[in-house]
C-alpha cells in the first residue's frame, strides 16, 4: 500500500533523506522514528505528495505518483502536525467541504460526519467557527475529516500532539482497529512509547537513512536493551 524505492530528497547539497525503500503492507501499522532532523518530515511530505523526490520513486496502493499522482491522492488520508483549517468556516462546513472535494454521495457523506463529529467529541461544536477552537480541537476535527473519505493508506506526522489523555486512548484504539479493518498506516513520531505499544512494525532513520526495521520484537532481539527508548539511544547514537 505504501512502496518508496531509493527515495532520495536533496535541498541545495543537503541530503535530507537518502536513498529510502521502504513496503508498508495493507492492514500494517509503521511507526517512523527518527531524531530531530532525521527526515521524517520530508519523507511523509514525499509520502503526501507535497514535495516531490530528487529522485526514487513512490506507490501508494500501486499507483505510482510519476504517472498517476490524482489516483494515488484519493486513497491517501494525510494529518500534518500543524494542520490548516478554513478559520470562517464551521466544522459541519469544513466536514462538508472535504466531502465535496473527494465528491462523497450526499447521504453517505451525511451519515459520516455525524459518525465522526460524535466520535471526536465535536457535535456540540458543529455549528461554530473554527477560529474559535483550541488547537486540540483542530487536531480532533482533522481527523474526523480524514476519515471521512474513508481512506487506505493514512499519513499521520506526530498523531498525538495537544490532545487530552481520553482523546489519545481513543486515537490509539482508532488507528489499532483502522489498521485490523485493512488500513495500511505510516506514522511518524517522537513518542517511543507510542509506538511500541502500537506499530506493527518500526523503522528508525537517522541522518536520512533507515538504520533499523522490524518489529518490536526483533529490534529488541538484534539491537538488546528492555524497551524501544534503549534501542533507540543505543542505534541513533553510534
Amino acid at each position: 500500500m505504501i512502496s518508496t524505492k531509493n527515495l532520495t530528497k536533496y535541498f541545495g547539497s543537503f541530503c535530507a533523506v537518502d536513498n529510502l525503500t521502504i513496503h508498508v503492507q495493507p492492514g500494517e501499522l509503521y511507526c517512523f522514528l527518527g531524531p530531530n532532523g532525521a527526515g521524517k518530515t520530508t519523507t511523509i511530505k514525499m509520502l503526501a505528495n507535497l514535495m516531490h523526490p530528487t529522485e526514487g520513486s513512490i506507490k501508494i496502493a500501486d499507483r505510482d505518483f510519476k504517472t498517476n499522482a490524482m489516483a494515488a491522492k484519493a486513497c491517501l488520508g494525510y494529518i500534518p502536525d500543524m494542520p490548516y483549517l478554513y478559520e470562517r468556516l464551521t466544522a459541519a462546513e469544513f466536514m462538508d467541504f472535504v466531502g465535496d472535494l473527494y465528491r462523497i454521495e450526499d447521504s453517505k457523506k451525511a451519515d459520516k460526519t455525524e459518525e465522526y463529529l460524535d466520535l471526536f467529541g465535536l457535535q456540540d461544536y458543529r455549528n461554530s467557527l473554527i477560529k474559535d477552537f483550541s488547537h486540540g480541537m483542530r487536531q480532533r476535527l482533522i481527523y474526523a475529516a480524514t476519515f471521512l473519505h474513508e481512506p487506505s493508506v493514512l499519513l499521520i506526522d506526530e498523531p498525538l500532539i495537544a490532545l487530552d489523555p481520553y482523546t489519545i486512548r481513543m486515537i490509539k484504539d482508532l488507528l489499532i482497529s483502522k489498521a485490523r479493518e485493512g488500513m495500511a498506516i505510516f506514522v511518524t513520531t517522537h513518542i517511543l512509547a507510542l509506538a511500541q505499544d502500537i506499530a506493527d512494525r518500526i523503522g528508525i532513520i537517522s541522518n536520512g537513512r533507515l538504520i533499523a526495521e522490524g518489529t518490536y520484537s526483533e529490534l529488541l532481539k538484534e539491537y538488546g536493551g528492555s524497551n524501544l527508548e534503549d534501542i533507540f539511544i543505543n542505534i541513533t547514537t553510534k
